[in-house]
């Protein structure tokens, strides 16, 4: 089942929190979300979320939470999505893609339903078959 999947990562890369949906498109609003954001806003470095059937960008509804996050904690985060094409973050006003995912992307791609790079079918497989 595909569905989207949020982490709190902590300082040096520790996933202190997760959440999941049961929707692959959004993840609805959660009070305990929000406390878990605030308990570990000190130690907090990053919030991801997954968007198992793409796209790899962010939402509008993406940019607001992460604009009112910012000014509630009085700090620049990093946000990242991963989507089944790779991962990308964003820090302040720019944007990056991800070359190198993070030991925990593995784990948000599992909970999300999303297969790995290797489980892609190439051209080859497709037409083989």
């Amino acid at each position: 089942m595909k569905r989207e999947v949020f982490f709190l990562i902590g300082k040096g890369g520790a996933v202190l929190f997760s959440d999941a949906s049961q929707s692959p498109s959004q993840l609805p609003d959660s009070r305990k979300r929000w406390q878990m954001i605030w308990e570990h806003r000190d130690e907090l470095e990053e919030l991801s979320h997954s968007h198992p059937n793409g796209p790899l960008a962010f939402s509008r509804e993406d940019e607001t939470t992460m604009q009112a996050l910012e000014t509630a904690l009085g700090k620049t985060l990093r946000f990242s999505v991963l989507a089944p094409t790779g991962m990308i973050t964003k820090r302040g006003d720019v944007v990056a893609t991800v070359e190198d995912e993070p030991w925990w992307s593995s784990l948000l791609r599992l909970a999300s339903g999303m297969p790995f790079a290797d489980d892609e079918p190439t051209a080859t497989s497709k037409q083989s078959k």
